[in-house]
């Protein structure tokens, strides 16, 4: 038998000036990363360090006097595990249906068959120029009597016009042999959409999941809007109120430890900016934890469902 020689090709030694520009690229994309992720560590190590110091700005790049203190007590204001129950079930829940409808009305825009479906696609697209504004928008929450209910946060977040054309963009590029032979083999709409379609868009959907994430566990006005039953208050709308508050709860912490202070009790006494630092971090980590498991899809789904026409 005779061996299979395989030639490898000899790279091409850097030149000088390749040598500089990646040192330089290197350099640049280092600092624009630490520029990044600066005013996060600097939250974290503010919210862990000694609260006088901290509010005296005293803690810019190392921590001091770490304590954990902080945490527990912001943890323990009233109503929060009830506030953090309602933002993660809007969240999971509406970003799992927003991503499901914008799949399906993506894959039905595609679909020549689909009755009034430039009619339809462009009813949905002038949605992201024209609303009726706040006032009407709370009349018809009103009618539809969803005001003070779980699922005011749910059903207006549903249809979102730019998720469904960066699904509809992505759909196109999926080669049209597949659905012709799914349609031979005798399969329907929902069949195709089901087996070939939502298995072949898991970049798109990854980054649509992260777009309605976000925008589900950040938002806040519209419990500020809708809402006025307490049980109902997400996490953000209370700690909203807890940052503006900060001043008086922290007024309110140092007069439950009681009288004279030491020290040490000084160091972990609760301030406003402690508050607002520690309740911005609670706020943040969650989402910071959710990138990391869907960026290997973001970048391609991104450029594929937004760049190709």
């Amino acid at each position: 038998m005779k061996e299979k020689v395989v030639f490898k090709e000899k790279k091409k030694p850097l030149s000088a000036s390749d040598k500089v520009f990646n040192v330089f690229n290197y350099l640049l994309f280092g600092l624009l990363t630490l520029i990044c992720l600066y005013p996060f560590y600097y939250l974290i190590i503010n919210t862990i360090s000694a609260n006088d110091l901290s509010a005296n700005g005293l803690i810019t790049l190392i921590p001091k006097g770490i304590h954990f203190e902080n945490y527990k007590q912001v943890l323990q204001l009233s109503g929060l595990s009830t506030a953090a129950l309602i933002s993660v079930a809007r969240t999971v829940l509406g970003t799992g249906l927003t991503v499901l409808a914008s799949a399906f009305l993506g894959f039905m825009f595609t679909q020549e068959k689909m009755w009034g479906r430039s009619f339809w696609y462009r009813v949905i697209v002038i949605t992201m120029y024209f609303n009726a504004g706040l006032i009407p928008m709370f009349i018809t929450m009103k009618t539809l009597h969803l005001n003070n209910t779980f699922w005011v946060y749910i059903l207006p977040a549903i249809v979102q016009p730019y998720n469904i054309i960066l699904v509809k963009t992505y759909v196109e590029s999926i080669p049209k042999a597949l659905q012709e032979a799914a349609e031979i083999d005798g399969a329907g709409t929902f069949k195709i959409f089901y087996k070939i379609i939502l298995p072949a868009c898991t970049p798109i959907l990854a980054t649509v999941a992260i777009f309605a994430a976000v925008a589900q566990w950040n938002s806040f006005q519209d419990t500020l809007i809708y809402i006025t039953d307490q049980k109902l208050y997400s996490l953000q709308y209370l700690l909203y109120t807890y940052i503006n508050q900060a001043s008086s709860l922290a007024t309110m912490v140092k007069n439950s430890t009681g009288g004279a202070l030491n020290m040490a009790a000084i160091a972990t006494q609760q301030t406003p900016t402690s508050i607002r630092m520690t309740v911005s971090v609670i706020v943040v980590l969650p989402i910071l934890f959710i990138y990391p498991l869907f960026q290997r899809f973001f970048v391609k789904g991104i450029m594929i469902g937004s760049v190709k026409g």
